[in-house]
């Protein structure tokens, strides 16, 4: 087998694995915001600037997570053009 093609379809098998991981990880997260953010409503003790804080996070996490994937997905091309172009 040719060596860049046993190069690229590792390349391809990691970035699949990585996609599911992922996506996997973001279903998990996103039931977690929803089920701490349902608690949260009703906690009639839970304080305004808790609440206020705790969204900032959540936007905070899910901007870094957008821009995680990004970056993966950016270097996975640059490396499936690596290897296409030789």
């Amino acid at each position: 087998m040719d060596p860049k093609q046993l190069a690229k379809q590792m390349v391809d098998f990691n970035k699949t694995a990585f996609d599911n991981s992922f996506n996997t990880m973001s279903t998990i997260q996103d039931q977690t915001e929803k089920m701490f953010t349902s608690m949260m409503e009703q906690m009639v003790f839970f304080p305004e600037e808790g609440k206020k804080l705790v969204n900032e996070w959540i936007k905070t996490y899910k901007k870094g997570r957008e821009d995680f994937k990004a970056a993966a997905d950016e270097n996975f091309k640059k490396v499936e053009a690596f290897f296409s172009s030789k």
